[in-house]
C-alpha cells in the first residue's frame, strides 16, 4: 500500500470486498482495476492513490479477507512421517479445490508484478506456514526421526514445492496419493 490522502474505511472496505468477488470470479489474469473501480463504486484513481499495483490490492484483499488459511501448528504425536503426511494432506485439499487454485496462481502473479507485494505475502503467509513446518521438522530431528545432518529449510521447501509446483504448471491436482508419495520420498532421502 502506498501513502496518500486519507483513506474512507467504507471505499477501502469496498475496493477489497470487490477484488475479492472478482478474483474468485474471473482469477487474476482477468481482473482489472477497472472492474474493482466499478463494482465497488470508486473511481480508479483511488484504487491507484492507495495501492501501487493491481498486485497490491490483491494482496490486501486476500489476506484481510480470510481466504488465506490460518497457521496451524504440524501435529507432534512422535511420528514424523504421519505428522508430515497429515499436514501435507490437508494442504492437497485445500489446493485441490478451484478457490484454493485460484488463490495461488493469483497470489504468485501478484509477487511475480512486485517485488514489495512478493515481501508482504512471504512475511504475512508463506513465512509463517513454512516456519511452522520448519519447528516441527527440527522437533523431528531433536528427537532422533531424522538425521541430525538433515537439511530442514531444503526438507521443508521441497514439501512446500511439490504441492505448488502441480499447481502453478496447470497440472491435474495434487492428490492424497501425492502427498503421501512426497513424504515417502522425502523421509528415504533424508534417512
Amino acid at each position: 500500500m502506498t501513502g496518500g490522502r486519507r483513506r474512507s474505511e467504507s471505499s477501502r472496505r469496498a475496493i477489497l470486498d470487490a477484488a475479492r468477488v472478482l478474483l474468485l470470479e474471473r482469477g487474476y489474469e482477468r481482473l482489472t482495476i477497472d472492474a474493482v473501480a466499478a463494482q465497488a463504486g470508486v473511481g480508479k484513481q483511488t484504487i491507484y492513490r492507495w495501492w501501487g499495483s493491481k498486485g497490491a490490492v490483491v494482496a490486501d484483499a486476500v489476506l484481510e479477507g480470510g481466504l488465506v488459511p490460518p497457521s496451524i501448528p504440524l501435529p507432534d504425536t512422535g511420528d514424523i512421517e504421519a505428522d508430515l503426511r497429515a499436514w501435507l494432506r490437508a494442504w492437497t485439499a485445500r489446493l485441490a479445490s478451484g478457490v484454493g487454485r485460484n488463490l495461488i496462481l493469483a497470489l504468485t502473479a501478484a509477487t511475480a508484478e512486485d517485488r514489495a507485494v512478493a515481501d508482504v505475502l512471504y512475511e504475512r503467509f508463506t513465512g509463517p506456514h513454512e516456519q511452522l513446518l520448519r519447528d516441527r521438522l527440527e522437533s523431528a530431528r531433536a528427537a532422533g526421526q531424522l538425521g541430525s545432518e538433515v537439511p530442514v529449510p531444503a526438507i521443508a521447501g521441497v514439501l512446500i514445492g511439490s504441492l505448488l509446483y502441480r499447481v502453478l504448471s496447470r497440472q491435474a491436482p495434487p492428490t492424497v496419493d501425492d502427498a503421501d508419495m512426497v513424504v515417502r520420498l522425502v523421509l528415504t532421502g533424508a534417512a
